[in-house]
């Protein structure tokens, strides 16, 4: 099925711009090399429609998405405008993660080796680097369940609930954001933290431990900048400037 493309000026500026940033999340995804095929996912719900959100067509890569190749879905499961493929486990994931959690606006799914390999460990992540310290106290894990069922739908929502990142056992990783920005550099530390997990997991000798103290600390530091509103926005800038330098034309 061909890839239907929207106008502008068929939708609110809100949901114009929301389709902007994801498909620049899309193309960042490509130049870190978070994809795998085109398989994995990223959601976005649409400002002032919360039981809509956007989805890469499926069978898109990562580098060809644009902003008006997005699809517009409902919680149902139901595409609303022009009938286009969707990736139903993504539907399943995200869908069930957006009714449980209303204050999430954006959701990001990997199958990266460093993140799958992390998932293969019940309780893999620990606190040993700067990286983990990101995200570890925003950190649950996931039992792996039946792809595309409504069971594994409402498991998905009680896994998330009070959590922003999290680890699907045996599958990979899951980033939550109430922006892109905010999903964004969870997922960035998330895929770092794992990295540098499983490179430990290779050494000859236990990792030297980060004090209690400083874990803490680290902790109260990052709940005061997430409250902030400005959470992941100056790294996601800087990421804006980056694709537009190389000439990245994912704004249409």
């Amino acid at each position: 099925m061909a890839v239907v493309r929207l106008s502008e000026k068929s939708m609110s500026e809100a949901e114009w711009q929301t389709r902007c940033d994801l498909a620049a999340l899309y193309r960042l995804c490509h130049h870190f090399g978070w994809t795998d095929l085109i398989y994995t996912h990223m959601t976005a719900r649409i400002p002032g429609e919360p039981d809509a959100f956007l989805i890469n067509h499926y069978g898109e890569m990562f580098d060809e998405i644009t902003a008006s190749s997005l699809i517009k879905m409902d919680m149902s499961g139901r595409v609303l405008g022009e009938n286009a493929n969707f990736n139903k486990a993504g539907f399943t994931i995200h869908s069930g993660v957006y009714k449980a959690r209303p204050d999430v606006n954006c959701v990001l799914h990997t199958h990266t080796r460093p993140g799958t390999a992390l998932s293969l460990l019940k309780r893999g992540l620990r606190p040993i680097s700067q990286d983990a310290l990101e995200v570890i106290d925003e950190l649950g894990y996931h039992e792996y369940g039946e792809p595309s069922s409504q069971e594994e739908c409402e498991a998905l929502g009680r896994s998330c609930a009070g959590v922003n990142c999290v680890v699907l056992l045996n599958h990979g990783l899951l980033a939550l954001g109430d922006t892109i920005q905010s999903a964004f550099i969870r997922l960035y530390f998330m895929e770092r933290s794992a990295e540098v997990e499983i490179a430990a997991r290779m050494l000859d000798e236990p990792p030297v431990p980060i004090s209690e103290e400083i874990i803490a600390k680290a902790k109260a530091y990052k709940t005061k900048q997430r409250a902030s509103g400005e959470y992941g926005n100056r790294e996601w800038k800087s990421m804006i400037r980056m694709l537009d330098r190389q000439g990245v034309d994912y704004r249409k």
